[in-house]
């Protein structure tokens, strides 16, 4: 998130001055004046929707609790994670749920974290081959030792009484403890337990690796010394693919600052690849002397190939002015099929002002490459691959801004705006060429609230892809009704938005709703795909919750 915080400062104020409150996402007033007023406008567009939507029956949540999102599909159903985050007198508690067929909760489990009169740290629930496996730690001050365990859950949704140790690191002290993370491949067959071991500041990081199979057996283990001081290097991404096999994508920084500096491309990517059970290690320097790559990520393809796709700019780290896309071969060591395509004008400025639009397109033909057109603040979030070799890359405009207020004793206040603007597609041929890229333009920004009920959930149905989020109804007006801007979404007259975007880049957006007793505000980042053609929908009002089933055509 670093990567796209900025710091704001903000006039001084006195007890006179109105300062701004932060959203109150949970009243839903507004929300239902407009389904009430406006149901005419929203049933007239509804016979042309691509999917219908039922919602289960409306549940009590647990206080002060927070729907996580899906963990499985199983059986028709889903199992969903719920925690709670110690906070004063709440203690942490982690719950797995249950919902049948119809998405309607049937169980709800706390997992107790209890160890030896103290309380272990939960790390995740997964499930690997039809079984559901409960990750939790405990570090032991005495012993010096943060251990990873693990329990089954049963039908029943009971852990097992045995915990079963998978992994320890040493643990320097409270603050130094190290940290386990999980990652599994593409097929669910293999698991990767990547953990932090202590190192000397300046010295490389070192790292232990051990993947295991679908029921927890080990396959391989190694500790390794990344080759650049920790100030030089930061490992962004950690995948294990079916094989086994483990590649590491990381930063490797210039000027040893250990961050990226804003307007100045002082890093590049580099990736590490384990194979061969641990015994191989080869290194891949991403680096193009003609483009800077702003972000990248990479996927490893069913030949064992790496494939590589991101955005490049002229300007700096936080801008960029197109698409990238390679392969890497494990075995020969090379990379082949390169491609880098500007993003066109109209892509550039799409929600620019007719003003702002013509002083690009002045700077553009005068070569001014200072004042040239390029997005910002741009966070990669998906890369999927294709069926015929291709693949499509799925971005998102977001970043989060911070204003400090000095009232007139000399006491702060700090308040965080979380902006997620435009979703960006790109399309991408077997060949390498980027074929199209389709921006869905959105304007949300929150207060103090993380962006709880910003951002959106994805489902790809054969050669479609579609996108709920939050938007502000004016937005989804007819286009003889819509305003020239979009029009922010901030928790009032608020509606789901569905936009589906074809084979050919082409783009449609339709308001969705159930009906006007679905009176709850959906959570696009606890929604998810549970089907070829299904998306369970989240949805909350205070502790009231429910899901619905999506369920494309």
């Amino acid at each position: 998130m670093s990567r796209f915080f900025t710091r704001c400062a903000a006039a001084p104020l006195n007890h006179s001055s109105n300062s701004k409150k932060m959203t109150c996402f949970r009243g839903l007033s507004a929300f239902i004046f407009f389904m009430l007023m406006n149901g005419p406008l929203l049933l007239a567009q509804e016979n042309a929707l691509p999917a219908t939507i039922t919602w289960s029956e409306e549940t009590d949540s647990p206080g002060n609790t927070v729907m996580e999102g899906v963990i499985a599909t199983h059986a028709g159903g889903i199992y969903t994670l719920r925690r709670r985050y110690g906070t004063g007198f709440s203690k942490s508690a982690a719950f797995v749920e249950w919902h049948d067929k119809d998405l309607k909760l049937k169980r709800s489990q706390e997992l107790d974290l209890k160890y030896e009169g103290k309380v272990r740290d939960f790390e995740r629930v997964v499930m690997l081959n039809g079984q559901l496996y409960f990750f939790t730690s405990f570090a032991n001050q005495a012993k010096k030792k943060n251990y990873l365990f693990y329990q089954t859950l049963s039908e029943r949704l009971i852990p097992s009484k045995k915990l079963y140790k998978i992994s320890e690191v040493d643990a320097i002290n409270k603050d130094r403890k190290g940290a386990f993370n999980l990652e599994t491949s593409r097929d669910s067959s293999k698991i990767l337990i990547y953990a932090q071991l202590p190192y000397q500041r300046k010295e490389p990081e070192r790292f232990s690796l051990q993947v295991f199979n679908d029921s927890l057996g080990l396959l391989w283990e190694r500790e390794i010394v990344l080759p650049y001081a920790d100030n030089l290097f930061s490992v962004e991404e950690y995948r294990v693919d079916n094989r086994g096999n483990v590649y590491l994508l990381g930063v490797r920084y210039k000027d040893g600052a250990g961050f990226r500096r804003r307007g100045n491309p002082d890093y590049e990517y580099v990736i590490l690849a384990y194979t061969e059970a641990g015994s191989a290690v080869k290194t891949y320097e991403v680096d193009n002397s003609n483009y800077f790559l702003t972000d990248m990520t990479f996927r490893v393809a069913d030949n064992g190939h790496l494939i590589c796709s991101g955005f490049y700019s002229n300007k700096g780290t936080y801008s960029i002015k197109g698409a990238c896309f390679f392969r890497i071969d494990p075995i020969g060591q090379n990379i082949y099929e390169q491609n880098f395509k500007p993003f066109d004008f109209d892509f550039l400025t799409e929600h620019l002002s007719e003003g702002a639009k013509e002083r690009a397109r002045r700077a553009s033909q005068s070569g001014d490459t200072r004042r040239d057109p390029e997005l910002y603040q741009v966070k990669l979030d998906e890369l999927i691959l294709r069926s015929d070799g291709g693949a499509v890359l799925i971005a998102e405009q977001f970043y989060v801004q911070e204003y400090v207020y000095r009232y007139w004793d000399g006491t702060l206040r700090y308040d965080y705006y979380y902006n997620y603007y435009d979703i960006i597609v790109v399309n991408i041929r077997p060949n390498g060429e980027i074929e199209w890229a389709t921006r869905i333009p959105k304007r949300q920004e929150t207060v103090n609230d993380e962006g709880y009920f910003s951002s959106y959930a994805l489902t790809v149905v054969r050669d479609r892809f579609y996108f709920i989020y939050n938007d502000n109804v004016r937005n989804l007006a007819p286009p003889e009704d819509r305003p020239r801007t979009v029009q922010r979404f901030n928790g009032r007259q608020s509606v789901i938005a569905l936009a589906e975007i074809s084979k050919d880049g082409s783009l449609r957006t339709w308001p969705l709703y159930a009906n006007r007793d679905a009176d709850i505000i959906t959570r696009p980042k606890a929604c998810r795909q549970i089907g070829s053609r299904k998306m369970a929908v989240y949805g909350e009002s205070g502790r009231r919750f429910r899901f619905a089933t999506l369920q494309f055509q």
